[in-house]
Protein backbone atom coordinates (compact mmCIF):
# COMPACT_ATOMS: atom_id res chain seq x y z
CA UNK A 1 0.00 0.00 0.00
CA UNK A 2 1.14 3.56 -0.69
CA UNK A 3 1.61 5.33 2.64
CA UNK A 4 1.26 9.09 2.95
CA UNK A 5 2.39 9.23 6.54
CA UNK A 6 4.92 7.32 8.65
CA UNK A 7 3.52 5.51 11.61
CA UNK A 8 5.71 7.06 14.30
CA UNK A 9 6.63 5.16 17.42
CA UNK A 10 8.24 6.45 20.56
CA UNK A 11 11.76 5.26 21.39
CA UNK A 12 10.52 2.70 23.90
CA UNK A 13 7.75 1.41 21.64
CA UNK A 14 10.23 1.23 18.77
CA UNK A 15 12.54 -1.02 20.77
CA UNK A 16 9.62 -3.24 21.74
CA UNK A 17 8.53 -3.48 18.10
CA UNK A 18 12.06 -4.45 17.00
CA UNK A 19 12.21 -7.01 19.77
CA UNK A 20 8.83 -8.42 18.74
CA UNK A 21 9.84 -8.66 15.09
CA UNK A 22 13.08 -10.44 16.06
CA UNK A 23 11.17 -12.81 18.33
CA UNK A 24 8.67 -13.55 15.58
CA UNK A 25 11.34 -14.27 12.97
CA UNK A 26 13.27 -16.50 15.37
CA UNK A 27 10.35 -18.95 15.58
CA UNK A 28 10.67 -19.21 19.36
CA UNK A 29 7.85 -16.76 19.98
CA UNK A 30 4.32 -16.52 18.63
CA UNK A 31 3.84 -14.58 15.41
CA UNK A 32 0.29 -13.38 16.02
CA UNK A 33 1.13 -10.66 18.54
CA UNK A 34 0.07 -12.61 21.63
CA UNK A 35 1.62 -11.75 24.99
CA UNK A 36 1.62 -13.07 28.56
CA UNK A 37 -0.40 -11.55 31.40
CA UNK A 38 2.37 -8.98 31.94
CA UNK A 39 2.26 -7.83 28.30
CA UNK A 40 5.55 -9.48 27.25
CA UNK A 41 6.02 -11.67 24.12
CA UNK A 42 5.43 -15.34 24.90
CA UNK A 43 7.53 -18.40 24.12
CA UNK A 44 5.63 -21.01 22.12
CA UNK A 45 7.03 -23.96 24.05
CA UNK A 46 5.95 -22.64 27.46
CA UNK A 47 2.49 -21.26 26.78
CA UNK A 48 -0.74 -21.79 24.90
CA UNK A 49 -1.45 -24.71 22.59
CA UNK A 50 -3.07 -27.78 24.14
CA UNK A 51 -1.18 -27.30 27.43
CA UNK A 52 -3.41 -24.30 28.28
CA UNK A 53 -6.64 -25.74 26.93
CA UNK A 54 -7.58 -28.17 29.75
CA UNK A 55 -8.18 -25.21 32.07
CA UNK A 56 -10.34 -23.44 29.48
CA UNK A 57 -12.24 -26.61 28.58
CA UNK A 58 -12.73 -27.37 32.29
CA UNK A 59 -14.10 -23.86 32.81
CA UNK A 60 -16.53 -24.25 29.95
CA UNK A 61 -17.65 -27.70 31.05
CA UNK A 62 -18.44 -26.54 34.60
CA UNK A 63 -20.06 -23.29 33.45
CA UNK A 64 -22.27 -25.12 30.96
CA UNK A 65 -23.24 -27.63 33.65
CA UNK A 66 -24.33 -24.66 35.76
CA UNK A 67 -26.22 -23.02 32.89
CA UNK A 68 -28.03 -26.12 31.68
CA UNK A 69 -28.70 -27.09 35.28
CA UNK A 70 -31.02 -24.08 35.25
CA UNK A 71 -32.12 -23.95 31.61
CA UNK A 72 -32.95 -27.61 30.93
CA UNK A 73 -35.73 -27.94 33.49
CA UNK A 74 -36.71 -24.29 33.83
CA UNK A 75 -40.02 -24.80 32.02
CA UNK A 76 -40.95 -27.45 34.62
CA UNK A 77 -40.16 -25.07 37.50
CA UNK A 78 -42.30 -22.33 35.93
CA UNK A 79 -45.27 -24.64 35.32
CA UNK A 80 -45.13 -26.75 38.51
CA UNK A 81 -43.75 -24.28 41.09
CA UNK A 82 -44.68 -20.84 39.78
CA UNK A 83 -47.92 -22.29 38.32
CA UNK A 84 -47.64 -20.71 34.88
CA UNK A 85 -49.48 -21.99 31.78
CA UNK A 86 -47.71 -23.83 28.95
CA UNK A 87 -47.53 -20.87 26.57
CA UNK A 88 -46.51 -18.40 29.29
CA UNK A 89 -43.80 -20.74 30.60
CA UNK A 90 -42.45 -21.47 27.11
CA UNK A 91 -42.41 -17.74 26.35
CA UNK A 92 -40.57 -16.90 29.59
CA UNK A 93 -37.96 -19.60 28.97
CA UNK A 94 -37.26 -18.57 25.38
CA UNK A 95 -37.18 -14.87 26.34
CA UNK A 96 -34.64 -15.57 29.10
CA UNK A 97 -32.56 -17.81 26.88
CA UNK A 98 -32.69 -15.15 24.19
CA UNK A 99 -31.40 -12.59 26.69
CA UNK A 100 -28.57 -14.96 27.62
CA UNK A 101 -27.45 -14.82 24.00
CA UNK A 102 -28.04 -11.08 23.64
CA UNK A 103 -25.91 -9.91 26.58
CA UNK A 104 -22.71 -11.27 24.96
CA UNK A 105 -22.71 -8.11 22.85
CA UNK A 106 -21.94 -6.20 26.06
CA UNK A 107 -19.14 -8.54 27.08
CA UNK A 108 -17.71 -8.64 23.56
CA UNK A 109 -17.40 -4.86 23.27
CA UNK A 110 -15.74 -4.65 26.70
CA UNK A 111 -13.33 -7.48 25.80
CA UNK A 112 -12.32 -6.19 22.36
CA UNK A 113 -12.15 -2.53 23.34
CA UNK A 114 -10.97 -2.26 26.94
CA UNK A 115 -10.51 -5.25 29.23
CA UNK A 116 -9.35 -8.07 27.00
CA UNK A 117 -10.97 -11.51 27.05
CA UNK A 118 -9.32 -12.75 30.25
CA UNK A 119 -10.49 -9.97 32.56
CA UNK A 120 -13.93 -9.85 30.97
CA UNK A 121 -14.41 -13.55 31.74
CA UNK A 122 -13.17 -12.99 35.30
CA UNK A 123 -15.52 -10.05 36.02
CA UNK A 124 -18.68 -11.52 34.51
CA UNK A 125 -18.10 -14.92 36.12
CA UNK A 126 -18.52 -13.22 39.49
CA UNK A 127 -21.86 -11.74 38.45
CA UNK A 128 -22.89 -15.16 37.14
CA UNK A 129 -22.05 -16.81 40.48
CA UNK A 130 -24.07 -14.23 42.44
CA UNK A 131 -27.05 -14.91 40.18
CA UNK A 132 -26.76 -18.66 40.74
CA UNK A 133 -26.70 -18.15 44.52
CA UNK A 134 -29.73 -15.85 44.35
CA UNK A 135 -31.69 -18.43 42.38
CA UNK A 136 -30.74 -21.13 44.88
CA UNK A 137 -31.99 -18.98 47.77
CA UNK A 138 -35.28 -18.29 45.96
CA UNK A 139 -35.95 -22.04 45.82
CA UNK A 140 -34.69 -22.80 49.36
CA UNK A 141 -35.94 -20.11 51.76
CA UNK A 142 -39.62 -20.73 52.65
CA UNK A 143 -40.59 -17.05 52.38
CA UNK A 144 -39.20 -16.91 48.83
CA UNK A 145 -40.70 -20.20 47.65
CA UNK A 146 -44.14 -20.16 45.96
CA UNK A 147 -46.95 -21.93 47.81
CA UNK A 148 -47.66 -25.54 46.86
CA UNK A 149 -50.87 -26.56 45.10
CA UNK A 150 -53.77 -27.72 47.29
CA UNK A 151 -55.66 -30.19 45.15
CA UNK A 152 -56.55 -28.40 41.92
CA UNK A 153 -56.01 -24.96 43.50
CA UNK A 154 -52.58 -23.54 42.69
CA UNK A 155 -52.01 -20.08 44.22
CA UNK A 156 -49.90 -17.68 42.19
CA UNK A 157 -46.44 -16.66 43.38
CA UNK A 158 -46.28 -13.29 45.13
CA UNK A 159 -44.69 -10.29 43.37
CA UNK A 160 -41.73 -10.48 45.78
CA UNK A 161 -41.17 -14.16 44.98
CA UNK A 162 -41.33 -13.45 41.27
CA UNK A 163 -38.93 -10.52 41.70
CA UNK A 164 -36.24 -12.48 43.56
CA UNK A 165 -36.48 -15.45 41.18
CA UNK A 166 -36.28 -13.40 37.99
CA UNK A 167 -33.59 -11.11 39.46
CA UNK A 168 -31.33 -14.13 39.97
CA UNK A 169 -32.30 -15.53 36.58
CA UNK A 170 -31.39 -12.34 34.74
CA UNK A 171 -28.17 -11.85 36.73
CA UNK A 172 -27.18 -15.21 35.23
CA UNK A 173 -28.15 -13.86 31.80
CA UNK A 174 -25.87 -10.86 32.36
CA UNK A 175 -23.05 -13.06 33.63
CA UNK A 176 -23.18 -15.23 30.53
CA UNK A 177 -22.64 -12.06 28.51
CA UNK A 178 -18.98 -11.89 29.46
CA UNK A 179 -18.31 -15.62 29.20
CA UNK A 180 -20.02 -16.86 26.05
CA UNK A 181 -18.31 -14.55 23.51
CA UNK A 182 -14.90 -14.75 25.17
CA UNK A 183 -14.18 -18.32 26.28
CA UNK A 184 -14.19 -19.91 22.81
CA UNK A 185 -12.18 -17.01 21.35
CA UNK A 186 -9.78 -17.05 24.30
CA UNK A 187 -9.26 -20.77 23.77
CA UNK A 188 -8.61 -20.26 20.05
CA UNK A 189 -6.14 -17.48 20.96
CA UNK A 190 -3.93 -20.19 22.45
CA UNK A 191 -3.08 -21.35 18.91
CA UNK A 192 -0.79 -19.22 16.72
CA UNK A 193 -2.48 -18.38 13.40
CA UNK A 194 0.92 -17.91 11.75
CA UNK A 195 1.99 -21.49 12.58
CA UNK A 196 0.44 -24.05 10.21
CA UNK A 197 0.65 -26.88 12.77
CA UNK A 198 -1.09 -24.86 15.48
CA UNK A 199 -3.67 -23.62 12.98
CA UNK A 200 -4.83 -27.20 12.31
CA UNK A 201 -5.01 -27.89 16.04
CA UNK A 202 -7.24 -24.84 16.47
CA UNK A 203 -9.85 -26.44 14.21
CA UNK A 204 -9.79 -29.49 16.46
CA UNK A 205 -10.08 -27.25 19.54
CA UNK A 206 -13.52 -26.01 18.48
CA UNK A 207 -14.75 -29.61 18.25
CA UNK A 208 -13.52 -30.50 21.73
CA UNK A 209 -14.73 -27.18 23.10
CA UNK A 210 -18.26 -28.11 22.04
CA UNK A 211 -17.66 -31.61 23.39
CA UNK A 212 -16.89 -30.09 26.82
CA UNK A 213 -20.07 -28.04 26.65
CA UNK A 214 -22.09 -31.18 26.15
CA UNK A 215 -20.39 -33.15 28.91
CA UNK A 216 -21.66 -30.48 31.29
CA UNK A 217 -25.04 -30.50 29.60
CA UNK A 218 -25.28 -34.31 29.87
CA UNK A 219 -24.79 -34.21 33.63
CA UNK A 220 -27.38 -31.43 33.91
CA UNK A 221 -30.01 -33.05 31.71
CA UNK A 222 -29.77 -36.35 33.57
CA UNK A 223 -28.50 -36.13 37.15
CA UNK A 224 -29.38 -32.49 37.92
CA UNK A 225 -32.85 -32.77 36.39
CA UNK A 226 -33.50 -35.93 38.42
CA UNK A 227 -32.38 -34.17 41.62
CA UNK A 228 -34.67 -31.20 40.88
CA UNK A 229 -37.69 -33.41 40.28
CA UNK A 230 -37.06 -35.84 43.15
CA UNK A 231 -34.85 -34.23 45.83
CA UNK A 232 -36.00 -30.62 45.61
CA UNK A 233 -35.27 -27.46 43.69
CA UNK A 234 -33.08 -25.88 46.37
CA UNK A 235 -30.53 -28.68 46.02
CA UNK A 236 -31.19 -28.84 42.27
CA UNK A 237 -30.18 -25.18 41.87
CA UNK A 238 -27.45 -25.31 44.54
CA UNK A 239 -25.34 -27.95 42.79
CA UNK A 240 -25.10 -25.91 39.54
CA UNK A 241 -24.09 -22.89 41.66
CA UNK A 242 -21.29 -24.99 43.20
CA UNK A 243 -20.06 -26.00 39.75
CA UNK A 244 -20.01 -22.36 38.70
CA UNK A 245 -17.55 -21.84 41.55
CA UNK A 246 -15.46 -24.72 40.16
CA UNK A 247 -15.53 -23.03 36.74
CA UNK A 248 -14.04 -19.84 38.17
CA UNK A 249 -11.33 -21.79 40.01
CA UNK A 250 -10.41 -23.75 36.86
CA UNK A 251 -10.12 -20.60 34.79
CA UNK A 252 -7.73 -18.81 37.15
CA UNK A 253 -5.60 -21.95 37.61
CA UNK A 254 -4.24 -21.74 34.05
CA UNK A 255 -3.28 -18.05 34.09
CA UNK A 256 0.48 -18.61 33.81
CA UNK A 257 0.02 -20.77 30.67
CA UNK A 258 -2.34 -18.50 28.75
CA UNK A 259 -1.58 -16.37 25.70
CA UNK A 260 -3.31 -12.99 25.66
CA UNK A 261 -4.34 -10.72 22.80
CA UNK A 262 -4.27 -6.98 23.46
CA UNK A 263 -7.62 -5.16 23.20
CA UNK A 264 -7.71 -3.06 20.02
CA UNK A 265 -10.09 -0.28 20.98
CA UNK A 266 -13.82 -0.09 20.42
CA UNK A 267 -14.84 -1.95 17.23
CA UNK A 268 -18.13 -0.06 17.19
CA UNK A 269 -16.28 3.25 17.20
CA UNK A 270 -14.08 2.11 14.31
CA UNK A 271 -17.10 1.07 12.27
CA UNK A 272 -18.78 4.42 12.92
CA UNK A 273 -15.59 6.20 11.87
CA UNK A 274 -15.63 4.39 8.51
CA UNK A 275 -19.26 5.32 7.90
CA UNK A 276 -18.72 8.97 8.87
CA UNK A 277 -15.51 9.31 6.84
CA UNK A 278 -17.06 7.72 3.74
CA UNK A 279 -20.07 10.05 3.99
CA UNK A 280 -17.82 13.09 4.37
CA UNK A 281 -15.97 12.09 1.20
CA UNK A 282 -19.02 11.03 -0.76
CA UNK A 283 -18.09 13.29 -3.69
CA UNK A 284 -14.53 11.94 -4.03
CA UNK A 285 -13.71 9.28 -6.62
CA UNK A 286 -12.21 5.98 -5.46
CA UNK A 287 -8.97 5.34 -7.42
CA UNK A 288 -8.82 2.19 -9.54
CA UNK A 289 -5.40 1.46 -8.04
CA UNK A 290 -6.11 0.29 -4.49
CA UNK A 291 -2.50 0.96 -3.45
CA UNK A 292 -3.35 4.68 -3.52
CA UNK A 293 -5.73 4.23 -0.60
CA UNK A 294 -4.47 5.15 2.84
CA UNK A 295 -2.64 2.53 4.89
CA UNK A 296 0.26 2.53 7.35
CA UNK A 297 3.66 1.47 6.00
CA UNK A 298 4.47 -0.73 8.98
CA UNK A 299 3.95 -4.46 8.79
CA UNK A 300 1.59 -4.27 11.76
CA UNK A 301 -1.79 -2.59 11.48
CA UNK A 302 -2.52 0.74 13.14
CA UNK A 303 -5.20 -1.13 15.11
CA UNK A 304 -3.78 -2.65 18.29
CA UNK A 305 -3.86 -6.45 18.23
CA UNK A 306 -4.71 -6.69 14.53
CA UNK A 307 -2.88 -7.69 11.37
CA UNK A 308 -3.44 -5.85 8.12
CA UNK A 309 -6.25 -7.01 5.83
CA UNK A 310 -5.95 -6.98 2.04
CA UNK A 311 -8.18 -4.63 0.08
CA UNK A 312 -11.28 -6.15 -1.53
CA UNK A 313 -13.24 -4.78 -4.48
CA UNK A 314 -16.65 -5.14 -2.88
CA UNK A 315 -18.58 -2.24 -1.32
CA UNK A 316 -16.38 0.35 -2.97
CA UNK A 317 -18.51 3.14 -1.51
CA UNK A 318 -16.86 2.44 1.85
CA UNK A 319 -13.40 2.81 0.26
CA UNK A 320 -14.07 6.54 0.16
CA UNK A 321 -13.14 6.57 3.86
CA UNK A 322 -9.56 5.64 2.84
CA UNK A 323 -9.28 8.13 -0.04
CA UNK A 324 -6.76 10.88 0.72
CA UNK A 325 -8.08 14.31 -0.21
CA UNK A 326 -6.00 17.20 -1.58
CA UNK A 327 -6.60 19.10 1.65
CA UNK A 328 -5.11 16.28 3.70
CA UNK A 329 -2.07 16.08 1.43
CA UNK A 330 -1.48 19.84 1.81
CA UNK A 331 -1.91 19.85 5.59
CA UNK A 332 -0.01 16.61 6.14
CA UNK A 333 -2.50 15.71 8.86
CA UNK A 334 -3.72 12.11 8.58
CA UNK A 335 -4.45 11.54 12.26
CA UNK A 336 -8.23 12.02 12.39
CA UNK A 337 -9.94 8.63 11.83
CA UNK A 338 -13.33 10.37 11.56
CA UNK A 339 -12.07 11.83 8.29
CA UNK A 340 -9.49 9.31 7.04
CA UNK A 341 -9.41 5.58 7.81
CA UNK A 342 -6.87 2.90 6.91
CA UNK A 343 -7.71 0.17 4.40
CA UNK A 344 -7.66 -2.39 7.24
CA UNK A 345 -10.23 -0.39 9.19
CA UNK A 346 -12.49 -0.18 6.13
CA UNK A 347 -12.09 -3.90 5.45
CA UNK A 348 -13.18 -4.69 9.03
CA UNK A 349 -16.59 -3.21 8.29
CA UNK A 350 -16.74 -4.88 4.87
CA UNK A 351 -16.10 -8.27 6.48
CA UNK A 352 -18.98 -7.81 8.92
CA UNK A 353 -21.31 -6.81 6.09
CA UNK A 354 -20.24 -9.84 4.01
CA UNK A 355 -20.87 -12.15 6.98
CA UNK A 356 -24.34 -10.72 7.64
CA UNK A 357 -26.37 -12.98 5.25
CA UNK A 358 -24.63 -16.10 6.63
CA UNK A 359 -25.26 -14.85 10.15
CA UNK A 360 -28.95 -14.17 9.48
CA UNK A 361 -29.65 -17.72 8.29
CA UNK A 362 -28.61 -19.03 11.71
CA UNK A 363 -31.66 -17.42 13.35
CA UNK A 364 -34.21 -19.97 12.09
CA UNK A 365 -31.90 -22.83 13.11
CA UNK A 366 -31.73 -21.37 16.61
CA UNK A 367 -35.54 -21.16 16.71
CA UNK A 368 -35.62 -24.90 15.97
CA UNK A 369 -33.01 -25.53 18.68
CA UNK A 370 -35.08 -23.57 21.21
CA UNK A 371 -37.82 -26.22 21.01
CA UNK A 372 -35.60 -28.69 22.86
CA UNK A 373 -36.08 -26.89 26.17
CA UNK A 374 -39.71 -25.86 25.62
CA UNK A 375 -42.14 -27.70 23.38
CA UNK A 376 -40.12 -30.93 23.25
CA UNK A 377 -40.34 -31.02 27.05
CA UNK A 378 -44.06 -30.17 27.05
CA UNK A 379 -44.63 -32.88 24.42
CA UNK A 380 -42.78 -35.35 26.67
CA UNK A 381 -44.97 -34.41 29.65
CA UNK A 382 -48.02 -35.93 27.93
CA UNK A 383 -46.26 -39.15 26.95
CA UNK A 384 -45.56 -42.29 28.98
CA UNK A 385 -42.51 -41.44 31.12
CA UNK A 386 -42.34 -44.64 33.17
CA UNK A 387 -40.01 -47.61 32.97
CA UNK A 388 -41.38 -50.07 35.48
CA UNK A 389 -41.52 -48.18 38.77
CA UNK A 390 -39.04 -45.52 37.63
CA UNK A 391 -40.32 -42.22 36.20
CA UNK A 392 -38.22 -40.34 33.65
CA UNK A 393 -38.30 -36.54 33.94
CA UNK A 394 -39.37 -35.26 30.47
CA UNK A 395 -36.58 -32.67 30.43
CA UNK A 396 -33.97 -35.41 30.87
CA UNK A 397 -34.68 -36.64 27.32
CA UNK A 398 -32.51 -33.74 26.18
CA UNK A 399 -29.62 -35.91 27.38
CA UNK A 400 -30.03 -37.81 24.10
CA UNK A 401 -29.25 -34.58 22.26
CA UNK A 402 -26.11 -34.33 24.37
CA UNK A 403 -25.24 -37.98 23.83
CA UNK A 404 -25.63 -37.39 20.11
CA UNK A 405 -23.16 -34.49 20.26
CA UNK A 406 -20.71 -36.51 22.39
CA UNK A 407 -21.05 -39.37 19.90
CA UNK A 408 -20.59 -37.27 16.76
CA UNK A 409 -17.77 -34.90 17.84
CA UNK A 410 -14.99 -37.54 18.08
CA UNK A 411 -16.31 -39.35 15.00
CA UNK A 412 -16.32 -36.10 13.05
CA UNK A 413 -12.88 -35.06 14.30
CA UNK A 414 -11.11 -38.43 14.04
CA UNK A 415 -12.90 -40.20 11.17
CA UNK A 416 -14.99 -37.88 8.98
CA UNK A 417 -12.42 -35.05 8.75
CA UNK A 418 -9.47 -37.28 7.63
CA UNK A 419 -11.69 -38.98 5.03
CA UNK A 420 -13.14 -35.70 3.77
CA UNK A 421 -9.65 -34.15 3.66
CA UNK A 422 -8.59 -36.74 1.07
CA UNK A 423 -11.41 -35.69 -1.24
CA UNK A 424 -11.59 -31.93 -0.61
CA UNK A 425 -7.93 -31.13 0.10
CA UNK A 426 -9.05 -28.82 2.96
CA UNK A 427 -7.20 -28.86 6.30
CA UNK A 428 -10.45 -29.37 8.19
CA UNK A 429 -12.17 -31.70 5.73
CA UNK A 430 -15.21 -29.55 5.05
CA UNK A 431 -15.24 -25.79 4.93
CA UNK A 432 -17.12 -24.02 7.72
CA UNK A 433 -19.85 -23.07 5.24
CA UNK A 434 -20.31 -26.65 4.04
CA UNK A 435 -20.45 -27.88 7.61
CA UNK A 436 -23.14 -25.37 8.57
CA UNK A 437 -25.20 -26.28 5.50
CA UNK A 438 -25.26 -29.95 6.50
CA UNK A 439 -26.53 -28.92 9.94
CA UNK A 440 -29.37 -26.88 8.46
CA UNK A 441 -30.52 -29.90 6.45
CA UNK A 442 -30.48 -32.08 9.57
CA UNK A 443 -32.64 -29.51 11.41
CA UNK A 444 -35.38 -30.06 8.82
CA UNK A 445 -35.29 -33.79 9.56
CA UNK A 446 -35.42 -33.05 13.31
CA UNK A 447 -38.63 -31.00 13.09
CA UNK A 448 -40.18 -33.57 10.75
CA UNK A 449 -39.41 -36.36 13.25
CA UNK A 450 -41.02 -34.34 16.08
CA UNK A 451 -44.14 -33.77 13.96
CA UNK A 452 -44.45 -37.47 13.13
CA UNK A 453 -44.20 -38.41 16.83
CA UNK A 454 -46.92 -35.89 17.69
CA UNK A 455 -49.20 -37.16 14.89
CA UNK A 456 -48.99 -40.66 16.33
CA UNK A 457 -49.48 -39.42 19.91
CA UNK A 458 -52.64 -37.51 18.94
CA UNK A 459 -53.94 -40.49 16.94
CA UNK A 460 -53.58 -42.70 20.00
CA UNK A 461 -55.25 -40.05 22.19
CA UNK A 462 -58.28 -40.07 19.88
CA UNK A 463 -58.44 -43.86 19.78
CA UNK A 464 -58.37 -44.09 23.60
CA UNK A 465 -60.81 -41.15 23.98
CA UNK A 466 -58.29 -39.08 25.95
CA UNK A 467 -58.71 -35.90 23.91
CA UNK A 468 -60.75 -34.10 26.57
CA UNK A 469 -58.51 -35.26 29.42
CA UNK A 470 -55.30 -33.46 30.31
CA UNK A 471 -53.42 -36.73 30.92
CA UNK A 472 -50.46 -38.57 29.46
CA UNK A 473 -51.02 -40.77 26.43
CA UNK A 474 -49.61 -44.32 26.68
CA UNK A 475 -46.94 -43.85 24.05
CA UNK A 476 -43.36 -44.14 25.26
CA UNK A 477 -41.38 -40.93 25.67
CA UNK A 478 -38.47 -42.76 24.05
CA UNK A 479 -40.12 -42.10 20.68
CA UNK A 480 -38.65 -38.61 21.11
CA UNK A 481 -35.11 -39.96 20.90
CA UNK A 482 -34.80 -39.60 17.07
CA UNK A 483 -35.67 -35.89 17.15
CA UNK A 484 -33.16 -35.25 19.94
CA UNK A 485 -30.49 -37.31 18.19
CA UNK A 486 -31.00 -35.48 14.88
CA UNK A 487 -30.83 -32.14 16.68
CA UNK A 488 -27.53 -33.16 18.27
CA UNK A 489 -26.05 -34.06 14.89
CA UNK A 490 -27.28 -30.74 13.50
CA UNK A 491 -25.58 -28.93 16.40
CA UNK A 492 -22.23 -30.57 15.71
CA UNK A 493 -22.36 -29.26 12.17
CA UNK A 494 -24.03 -25.86 12.53
CA UNK A 495 -23.01 -24.51 15.94
CA UNK A 496 -19.38 -25.69 15.78
CA UNK A 497 -19.22 -24.51 12.16
CA UNK A 498 -20.42 -21.10 13.35
CA UNK A 499 -17.74 -20.98 16.06
CA UNK A 500 -15.04 -21.68 13.47
CA UNK A 501 -16.50 -19.39 10.83
CA UNK A 502 -16.97 -16.33 13.01
CA UNK A 503 -13.52 -16.72 14.60
CA UNK A 504 -11.58 -17.36 11.39
CA UNK A 505 -13.36 -14.83 9.20
CA UNK A 506 -13.54 -12.03 11.76
CA UNK A 507 -10.93 -9.24 11.90
CA UNK A 508 -8.29 -9.90 14.57
CA UNK A 509 -9.47 -7.05 16.81
CA UNK A 510 -13.15 -8.00 16.52
CA UNK A 511 -13.11 -11.68 17.42
CA UNK A 512 -15.07 -11.37 20.65
CA UNK A 513 -17.63 -9.16 18.89
CA UNK A 514 -18.03 -11.63 16.03
CA UNK A 515 -18.37 -14.51 18.50
CA UNK A 516 -21.09 -12.47 20.21
CA UNK A 517 -22.79 -11.91 16.86
CA UNK A 518 -22.83 -15.67 16.25
CA UNK A 519 -24.41 -16.10 19.69
CA UNK A 520 -26.89 -13.35 18.85
CA UNK A 521 -28.46 -15.70 16.29
CA UNK A 522 -29.38 -17.92 19.25
CA UNK A 523 -30.95 -14.94 21.05
CA UNK A 524 -32.91 -13.91 17.99
CA UNK A 525 -33.86 -17.53 17.39
CA UNK A 526 -35.36 -17.69 20.88
CA UNK A 527 -37.15 -14.40 20.33
CA UNK A 528 -38.35 -15.66 16.93
CA UNK A 529 -39.67 -18.79 18.63
CA UNK A 530 -41.51 -16.64 21.20
CA UNK A 531 -42.88 -14.45 18.41
CA UNK A 532 -44.07 -17.45 16.37
CA UNK A 533 -45.68 -18.93 19.48
CA UNK A 534 -47.49 -15.66 20.15
CA UNK A 535 -48.68 -15.25 16.55
CA UNK A 536 -49.76 -18.89 16.22
CA UNK A 537 -51.63 -18.72 19.54
CA UNK A 538 -53.36 -15.48 18.53
CA UNK A 539 -54.60 -16.74 15.16
CA UNK A 540 -55.41 -20.33 16.13
CA UNK A 541 -57.44 -19.31 19.19
CA UNK A 542 -59.42 -16.62 17.36
CA UNK A 543 -63.17 -17.04 17.71
CA UNK A 544 -62.87 -19.15 20.85
CA UNK A 545 -61.04 -22.03 19.15
CA UNK A 546 -58.80 -24.36 21.16
CA UNK A 547 -55.67 -23.47 19.21
CA UNK A 548 -52.60 -25.49 18.29
CA UNK A 549 -50.93 -25.35 21.72
CA UNK A 550 -53.55 -25.35 24.52
CA UNK A 551 -52.77 -26.31 28.11
CA UNK A 552 -54.31 -29.70 27.27
CA UNK A 553 -52.08 -30.75 24.37
CA UNK A 554 -54.37 -33.70 23.64
CA UNK A 555 -56.89 -31.20 22.27
CA UNK A 556 -54.29 -29.23 20.27
CA UNK A 557 -52.18 -29.70 17.17
CA UNK A 558 -48.56 -29.36 18.23
CA UNK A 559 -47.69 -31.29 15.07
CA UNK A 560 -48.83 -28.34 12.95
CA UNK A 561 -46.38 -26.10 14.80
CA UNK A 562 -43.51 -28.53 14.17
CA UNK A 563 -44.42 -28.73 10.46
CA UNK A 564 -44.44 -24.93 10.35
CA UNK A 565 -40.87 -24.84 11.70
CA UNK A 566 -39.83 -27.58 9.24
CA UNK A 567 -41.15 -25.47 6.36
CA UNK A 568 -39.33 -22.38 7.61
CA UNK A 569 -36.16 -24.46 7.94
CA UNK A 570 -36.38 -25.63 4.31
CA UNK A 571 -36.79 -22.06 3.07
CA UNK A 572 -33.92 -20.94 5.33
CA UNK A 573 -31.64 -23.71 4.03
CA UNK A 574 -32.26 -22.73 0.39
CA UNK A 575 -31.52 -19.10 1.22
CA UNK A 576 -28.34 -20.16 3.00
CA UNK A 577 -27.07 -22.10 -0.04
CA UNK A 578 -27.44 -18.97 -2.19
CA UNK A 579 -25.62 -16.79 0.36
CA UNK A 580 -22.83 -19.32 0.95
CA UNK A 581 -22.08 -19.57 -2.77
CA UNK A 582 -21.65 -15.79 -3.00
CA UNK A 583 -19.52 -15.41 0.14
CA UNK A 584 -15.88 -14.31 -0.32
CA UNK A 585 -13.30 -15.35 2.26
CA UNK A 586 -11.20 -12.86 4.25
CA UNK A 587 -7.60 -12.34 3.10
CA UNK A 588 -4.97 -11.25 5.59
CA UNK A 589 -2.41 -8.74 4.42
Amino acid sequence: MFCLQDFFLGETDGKLMKLFNFNKSSGLYTGDGSVDISGKPVLKQNTGNWRACPFILGTECCERLAYYGIATNLVSYLTHKLHEGNVSAARNVTTWQGTCYLTPLIGAVLADAYWGRYWTIAAFSTIYFIGMCTLTLSASIPALKPAECVGALCPSATPAQYAVFFFGLYLIALGTGGIKPCVSSFGADQFDDTDSNERVKKGSFFNWFYFSINIGALISSSLIVWIQDNAGWGLGFGIPALFMGFAIASFFSGTSLYRFQRPGGSPITRMCQVLVASCRKWNLEVPNDSTLLYETQDKASAIEGSRKIEHSDELRCLDKAAVVSDAEIKSGDFSNPWILCTVTQVEELKILIRMFPIWATGIVFSAVYAQMSTLFVEQGMVMDTSIGSFTIPPASLSSFDVISVIFWVPIYDKIIVPIARKFTGKERGFSELQRMGIGLFLSVLCMSAAAVVEINRLRLARELELVDQNVSVPISIFWQIPQYFLLGAAEVCTFIGQLEFFYDQSPDAMRSLCSALSLLTTALGNYLSSFILTVVTYFTTAGGKTGWIPDNLNKGHLDYFFWLLAGLSIFNMLLYVVCAKKYKQKKAG
